[in-house]
């Protein structure tokens, strides 16, 4: 009996340089440490920018024209609220769970709610993509809020995204400087090409499922520790070596028993992640003007021993390793660190099962079998 298996050396362990799809939302250099989106690099749209233009750009291909732009703010400010049975749902679910659990709960919940859930047409489509955004940032400030025993706030239409979502969270309105640095670290986290919690967004929605059950799975994949757990892990190994000076010990140790240093190393990044040079300034801004900088200094030391052992290999600091330290300065607590990345991140979620679904094939992929043939049943009564 032959056995239709693919040849083994076709294999790719996590579908490493595997293309999967063809997209053009984002791009990355991971040689050169460049990343565009819909052509424009990222230092660009973090200088120039803001999250909802940012976001438009994703979902629809260009930037907006000012109409464009102030219409589709007010289109997410409008649907920030959400119904009443998800803040029951949010209230009844453990307060110790983590946040990630919760958002994809919650998120799933949405779908049954959604008055377009019935229609799948492309209009319909893109109005549930604006729902999930607008929504994915309540749900966070409400799932915080209500597990620390604190009142909820509802959403203000007067703010931006980013700082809405600063407002909802601590009760205070932020600071204009604050909320840019907090809409900047969205646009830094909007996209990254086919990641892990993309691509099984895409598979999700490949099956013609809804777009509501292909973010819920984004959201389960991103909470992983190896995407976008690790910043929380970050601020982990900061508390643990305590002490600038302890930086060298700790990683030369950590090394040697070949430990995960968090934050350092990409599965696409032979270079320096533009984010995280973005982010490390930022860092050393907001620390030098709270006259704090043991964390920083801590971060940049690690950074230093680092280059000294992996910069041939192209290990350099992500995302994750800077992206904790700046949030720690707007008051987000740890746990809150990975759905900040979702918060950002749903926009690129939503732009490519948007756009994957213009042309969608369900992938289906193909194993190895490694395991035996001809094997005999042996009746339960003859077993021993």
């Amino acid at each position: 009996m032959a056995f239709d298996s693919p040849d083994v050396q076709n294999y790719a362990r996590g579908l490493e340089g595997v293309i999967a799809a063809i997209s053009a939302i984002s791009a990355i250099d991971g040689q050169e440490g460049k990343l565009v989106y819909r052509g424009i690099d990222i230092e660009s749209l973090a200088e120039h920018s803001t999250f909802e233009e940012t976001t438009y750009l994703l979902m629809f291909g260009d930037l907006p024209t000012r109409d464009e732009l102030a219409n589709f703010t007010m289109d997410l400010k409008e649907k920030r609220d959400v119904p009443h049975e998800i803040i029951d749902i949010l209230e009844k679910l453990p307060h110790d769970a983590h946040p990630m659990d919760i958002l994809k709960t919650a998120i799933s919940a949405l779908g049954t709610f959604d008055p377009d859930k019935d229609s799948d047409t492309r209009g319909s489509r893109i109005r549930k993509a604006i729902r999930i955004i607008a929504q994915v940032p309540t749900i966070v400030a409400y799932t915080h809020r209500i597990s620390e025993g604190l009142e909820i706030i509802p959403p203000s239409k007067k703010f931006s995204h980013a700082k809405n979502f600063l407002y909802m969270v601590s009760g205070e309105e932020p600071n204009e400087r604050d909320a840019k640095i907090f809409d900047i670290a969205l646009i830094l986290h909007a996209d990254h090409g086919l990641n892990a919690s993309t691509f099984s967004s895409l598979v999700t929605i490949s099956t013609l499922s809804d777009i509501y059950s292909a973010i819920t799975s984004a959201v389960g994949t991103l909470k992983g520790p190896l995407h976008g757990g690790a910043n929380e892990r970050v601020l982990d190994m900061l508390a643990e070596i305590g002490t600038p000076d302890n930086v060298e010990n700790y990683i030369k140790e950590a090394v040697e028993k070949k430990k995960k240093i968090m934050g350092f190393g990409h599965r696409v990044y032979r270079a320096y992640d533009p984010r995280a040079r973005i982010l490390r300034k930022y860092a050393e801004m907001l620390a030098t003007e709270r006259n704090e900088r043991s964390c920083c200094e801590m971060a940049n030391r690690i950074e230093a021993v680092m280059k000294e052992l992996f910069e041939e290999k192209g290990i350099f600091p992500n995302v994750d390793f800077y992206s904790g330290v700046v949030y720690r300065w707007f008051g987000i607590p740890k746990r809150l660190f990975t759905p900040v990345f979702a918060i950002g991140r749903v926009s690129g979620w939503v732009s490519h099962v948007l756009e994957y679904l213009q042309a969608n094939r369900i992938f289906r992929p193909r194993a190895i079998y490694n395991g035996p043939i001809d094997v005999e049943y042996i009746p339960i009564e003859e077993r021993s």
